[in-house]
């Protein structure tokens, strides 16, 4: 299986949560979310993380301690219909920016 940069998935040999960062020919390059030291990983070795590993990692928008990701968030909540899918994109669209959840490469 191959994974999108920027795709947060688990390194089933410690239960590690990583983001990934690039995928060569046999091994896949991850890091912790966030920053830190890059390893590489047999892609056999990875599952893509659940909501819950992302929750339990502290990576949904509300627990980033970014102020804006607070509001966004709230206003998407709050928000109807089409109001609340530009909500939404404009949540993405932050986190995307600030947090440096790369974009590139994905599949």
């Amino acid at each position: 299986m191959t994974y999108r940069i920027g795709a947060y998935v688990v390194d089933t040999r410690d239960d590690r949560i990583a983001q990934v960062v690039g995928e060569g020919e046999l091994l896949v390059a991850v890091r912790q979310p966030g920053g830190g030291s890059v390893w590489e990983v047999p892609p056999s070795a990875l599952r893509l993380a659940t909501r819950e590993d992302r929750n339990a990692a502290g990576l949904r928008p509300y627990l980033s301690g970014c102020a804006e990701c607070v509001e966004l968030d709230d206003a998407q909540q709050k928000a109807v219909g089409e109001d609340r899918s530009r909500a939404a994109a404009a949540a993405r669209m932050h986190w995307i920016v600030t947090h440096g959840v790369a974009t590139e490469g994905r599949r």
